[in-house]
């Protein structure tokens, strides 16, 4: 019975696996917008209904702001990318030539007794931004590919929503048939897989987007070069432990303080304090509340880690799988305490 098991198994994932990028996306806008459904669920009657409602405004969203940022995206990235591949790097050479920078590097080759010199330092970081650009050269598509294989996924996805959305509440209930533990197990499971979600998705990814679209706002007002990328970087970097968001928008405010103006400096710390900060200290306890929450450390790898392996997908799907697997984790191990005190 295992090896049929097994069997059907991998079979069903081979039968699956053309789709399994449109039915993941699909699982992820289910969820994120799942409270949408469940409030527009009190007014309407009809599921179906409902969650056509829900559908269109996620396709609304997908087509509009979303696709515009990634246009964005793409083109920053590709200007980045030509910018490291001449080999132009004359803002790389001003900023090593700044005196304070130069008074660093001297201290720190004095300090260590590195006997390195500022060209060093210059020729080192530019092979290895030269090399970066040509790896990024390489990963950034030269276009959308097959259209109509685009807009097949793009169906495909929009179905796996609508019937998520629809029918996703009494998925789960079923499912909970099938798994090998008690009615008090499974309540357990189900309220600790909902927390860890809340706090994943909605106190940390739609946290880190919000930074992301305050800091990208930002910067473009204040005439930085591809305030979109910086945006995204502020948004992943709002995972990092201690620092947080801080480590990007800091580092633009000290070079504006140190190259461009100190007024556009002032403008974005007062920014990054009452605007990007307060997003991070004021809304995320708010969404949050006293849910169980994953470290932050762990929630940072999780999203590096799942945008590595899923893509932009990665985003929000590495923390959801490492949030169902402490929780499945955990489960585990007040079956095993349980069984020890019986």
């Amino acid at each position: 019975m295992l090896a049929i098991t097994a069997g059907l198994g991998y079979l069903t994932f081979q039968i699956l696996r053309p789709f399994i990028g449109s039915i993941m996306w699909g699982i992820v806008l289910s969820i994120v917008f799942y409270p949408l459904y469940n409030y527009l669920g009190r007014y309407l009657k009809w599921k179906s209904l409902t969650s056509f409602i829900v559908l269109v405004i996620i396709i609304a969203i997908i087509i509009g702001p979303f696709s515009y940022f990634a246009y964005l995206l793409i083109n920053e990235l590709q200007d980045i990318s030509r910018h490291l591949g001449t080999g132009n790097m004359a803002l790389l050479h001003d900023v090593l030539s700044y005196p304070t920078v130069h008074y660093l590097l001297d201290w720190i080759s004095t300090i260590f007794n590195l006997p390195f010199s500022e060209a060093d330092v210059e020729k080192t970081l530019t092979d290895n931004a030269l090399l970066m650009g040509k790896d990024l050269i390489g990963k950034i598509p030269g276009g959308l590919g097959s259209v109509v294989t685009v807009f097949i996924n793009f169906i495909f996805m929009t179905l796996a929503i609508f019937f998520m959305l629809k029918d996703g509440a009494a998925f789960l209930r079923k499912s909970r048939d099938y798994m090998p533990f008690s009615e008090q197990q499974k309540d357990r499971l189900a309220t600790q897989i909902r927390d860890i979600v809340i706090s994943t998705i909605y106190g940390g990814v739609l946290v880190a987007v919000l930074e992301g679209i305050t800091g990208g706002i930002a910067y473009s007002a204040l005439g930085l070069r591809s305030p979109v990328l910086w945006g995204a970087a502020t948004a992943i970097s709002s995972f990092i432990p201690m620092v947080g968001s801080f480590a990007v928008w800091g580092v633009i405010a000290l070079y504006f303080f140190l190259q461009v103006s100190v007024m556009k400096g002032v403008i974005l710390v007062l920014v990054g304090i009452f605007g990007i900060s307060i997003v991070d200290y004021g809304l995320r306890p708010m969404l949050i509340g006293s849910r169980t929450r994953m470290p932050v450390i762990v929630i940072f790898f999780s999203v590096l880690g799942g945008i590595k392996l899923f893509g932009l997908l990665g985003l929000i799907m590495g923390p959801l799988v490492v949030a169902l697997f402490v929780s499945v984790m955990d489960i585990f191990r007040n079956i095993e305490t349980d069984r020890n005190q019986g």
